[in-house]
């Protein structure tokens, strides 16, 4: 079957678009935040935190209802809400409510994030096929750390808080623009069943999708300070992680479709591994960037590996609920391990941290054991689901072939 980029379509294009230019809208805001709060607003480095923080929490507990937002209203009416939430955040940064408007604002943006993660992500898998759902997770990932990384650059272009947070309704806004022209195909079941907030069977994949995001906090926190005693390759080694990750999850995201999911796993944990522990041990300029290439190139691999995996397990009715809570694991796991990286580094230094880092991929191996011999569901009895869920003969026709 063919995997190629080129070869999905142009509504599914059209989703990865808006998925850009939602979070590019995200990322335009960030530069300015801390400047503003400190600067104009008179809040305190305590402020500052709780202002960042207070994201991420909103998009945890809110991974809960966004998937069954999506499950039961559709991929669309969730993608949908999540611009809209993005676009109100934007708005509320532009009202004169001091610090109180801040935190509504980040509360409504972590909450529009996840909505439209969870609605778009699904929606993508559907548009391109289960078959493709490793690829189409991976072309996700890119547009969301594509407009993550412009978002910055924009930001800073544009010079002023107030034009940034204009911008991120302005984004929001044309990303809803481009969803007006992609129709939807899933179709809600009528009298849907009772489900649990987290499925005994997502426990395992959600738990090796954590361990494996322990990293991310210590190399977001700790990757440049750490590296500055050893030539000060910092920056250059943080552009090559997110330049591999962005690169090899657009074209290499396919790699999970064509092979078994395990193999791109552990491949993926063992380019992990070998990046940390290099880095850990404080190599020179030209090791600390090839590391970090390493450590971002393996990092593309787990999330769809797995997350593929549940998917095709699972009912297309219930597909926005499990991707849900993979991505409530993410928070949760990077939320702590950034407090335990913190505590970490403070007692036994940086080095320690990207060890520590290591050690927690050991642990997403032995739980991926789990997730990977834990498939004895058939692979077409999920796309059976999906034909019936969306009653398209043609394309049941064409997926139970792929």
């Amino acid at each position: 079957m063919g995997l190629s980029p080129t070869g999905l379509g142009s509504r599914f294009w059209l989703l990865i678009g808006a998925i850009f230019l939602g979070f590019l809208g995200m990322g335009t805001v960030l530069p300015a935040l801390a400047p503003h709060v400190h600067h104009d607003l008179g809040g305190s480095d305590q402020t500052i935190g709780l202002v960042i923080g207070v994201f991420s929490f909103v998009a945890l507990a809110s991974r809960f209802f966004s998937g069954p937002l999506a499950d039961r209203r559709g991929r669309k009416t969730a993608f949908l809400t999540g611009l809209a939430s993005c676009a109100l955040a934007g708005a509320v940064y532009l009202l004169p409510l001091g610090i109180a408007g801040i935190y509504l604002a980040r509360m409504l943006q972590g909450f529009g994030e996840a909505c439209l993660y969870t609605g778009a992500a699904a929606w993508a898998v559907e548009v391109a096929g289960i078959h493709r759902s490793g690829q189409a997770l991976g072309l996700v990932s890119s547009g969301i750390w594509g407009g993550i990384s412009a978002g910055p650059v924009v930001g800073q272009w544009l010079g002023s808080f107030e034009r940034a947070a204009l911008m991120q309704t302005v984004a929001a806004l044309a990303a809803a623009a481009i969803l007006t022209r992609v129709s939807e195909e899933y179709h809600p079941a009528s009298h849907p069943r009772r489900r649990h907030w987290i499925p005994a069977s997502i426990i395992a994949p959600g738990l090796a999708i954590g361990f494996v995001n322990v990293h991310y906090p210590v190399v977001v926190g700790f990757l440049i300070l750490h590296l500055a005693r050893y030539g000060k390759a910092g920056p250059a080694a943080l552009t090559a992680y997110a330049l591999l990750i962005l690169l090899s999850r657009f074209f290499l995201g396919g790699l999970p479709d064509r092979f078994h999911p395990a193999i791109s796993y552990y491949v993926g944990l063992a380019a992990m591994a070998a990046g940390l522990m290099v880095i850990g041990a404080g190599p020179g300029p030209v090791a600390a960037v090839a590391a970090a290439a390493a450590l971002g190139f393996g990092f593309s691999f787990p999330w769809a590996s797995v997350a593929s995996t549940v998917l095709r397990q699972t009912p297309a009715g219930e597909r926005g609920s499990a991707l849900g809570v993979l991505t409530a694991f993410c928070d949760l796991f990077v939320g702590v391990s950034s407090f335990a990286a913190g505590a970490v580094a403070a007692r036994f230094g940086y080095a320690a941290t990207f060890l520590c880092a290591a050690g927690a991929l050991v642990a997403a191996a032995v739980v991926g054991r789990f997730v990977f011999a834990s498939g004895s569901r058939p692979r077409t009895q999920a796309i059976e689901d999906e034909c019936e869920s969306l009653a398209e003969g043609a394309v049941c026709g064409s997926e139970a072939d792929a």
